[in-house]
């Protein structure tokens, strides 16, 4: 072994590092290494190590002294501001994120990392600029604060992986969540808003039914054409997505495939208009973002109802089907969760779930007494 690591007699490490080349004398060095930790100052001695060994291997003895110790690099850490486009570019980007997570994480990495940790170098981030960070995102709720704590963690990471910092310079933790609420319409709301929207427009009424009725999320509605459908079957593949005028896969990376209710099969049989795509603005125009939430709005209002987004619509399919009793591996499915927890959120709805359950206590066992003393005999219901 040609890396040691012992305490230093004035605290911190010292690498003790020994190697032998043909043609030269036994080479020793010692050091105090740079960093905390003894796993850090092991990996830092085997990096110096390594420009150690290249320095000699490409090195003639002839040609240079033999005791000529190569020169250590000093590896610049960068700032956190100067290492996010880095992180944005190399690591995100070249994984393939989707268009809408590489926004989510320009938007926050610019709204709050910068501002409060951009100047700070990555090694240097301590536990009370973590702290601080928190304290800024008072007004966040606690899912939104930790979805920027969740991005700082990852850029930290990418720099360890990287090798830009040897180990994380803090530990993060994230701020305790309470359980979402989950906003839908119940049978009678959701009816009352399908009967709006039937009476504005036909786009409208199908916007109402995509979200409600088969759980599509607003980039998926966007992005749907009519080779997606099969009407004559009665099934519609969601196979796509569109953010920000860019077409990508649907959220997970998977299609999936919906049998179509009676009152969607029928909008969609009404609508069958020229085009590629199902939704349109205007005749050349694929409807946006901004037209399906205008269009939900337009229904929203004319049913007495509060305006909520899109998204509302996908809550109010899976919670209908758990209030009607769809197992959970069968509403994961239809909707597309990558993991049945996502699906469990809905369960509480389930009012025949429950009642099954509690009818397995029936088949408990049942002791009964005879009266004359005798050990009851069991008698299982």
């Amino acid at each position: 072994m040609t890396v040691k690591v012992r305490p230093y007699k004035r605290g911190g490490w010292e690498v003790d590092i020994m190697l032998t080349f043909p043609g030269r004398p036994k080479f020793r060095e010692r050091r105090k290494a740079p960093v905390g930790t003894k796993s850090a100052a092991k990996r830092w001695g085997e990096e110096r190590e390594r420009q150690i060994i290249q320095h000699f291997t490409n090195t003639d003895p002839s040609e240079d002294g033999s005791d000529d110790r190569p020169d250590l690099v000093k590896k610049e850490v960068p700032t956190l501001a100067a290492f996010i486009p880095r992180y944005l570019e190399a690591y995100c980007k070249a994984n393939r994120h989707r268009p809408s997570t590489m926004y989510r994480k320009q938007s926050n990495a610019h709204a709050h990392l910068v501002p409060k940790l951009g100047h700070k170098r990555l090694d240097r981030i301590t536990a009370e600029d973590i702290q601080r960070l928190k304290a800024s995102m008072g007004h966040m709720k606690a899912v939104s604060a930790n979805t920027v704590l969740v991005l700082l963690k990852a850029i930290l990471n990418v720099a360890v992986e990287w090798k830009v910092i040897s180990e994380l310079p803090v530990k993060i933790k994230k701020i305790r969540e309470s359980e979402p609420k989950l906003v839908f319409y119940d049978f009678d709301e959701y009816a009352r808003l399908v009967a709006a929207a039937r009476a504005i427009d036909p786009r409208v009424l199908l916007v109402v039914l995509l979200g409600g009725d088969a759980g599509l999320r607003r980039g998926e509605m966007i992005a749907l054409e009519w080779s997606d459908i099969d009407l004559i079957h009665g099934r519609l593949t969601i196979a796509r997505s569109e953010y920000r005028h860019e077409v990508t896969s649907t959220k997970g990376h998977r299609s999936r495939t919906v049998p179509l209710s009676d009152d969607l099969k029928a909008a969609l049989h009404d609508l069958r208009i020229g085009g590629p795509r199902v939704l349109y603005s205007r005749k050349d125009r694929t409807a946006c973002a901004t037209t399906i939430k205008n269009w939900l709005e337009q229904a929203q209002q004319a049913a007495g109802f509060e305006l909520r987004g899109p998204h509302c619509l996908r809550h109010t399919f899976c919670s209908h089907l758990a209030m009607r009793g769809a197992p959970p591996r069968a509403i994961q499915k239809l909707a597309g969760h990558q993991s049945v927890v996502t699906t469990e959120r809905y369960m509480h709805l389930s009012q025949v779930a429950l009642e099954e359950s509690i009818r397995l206590l029936n088949l408990r066992p049942v002791w009964r007494h005879d009266g004359d003393g005798a050990p009851p005999p069991l008698n299982l219901q």
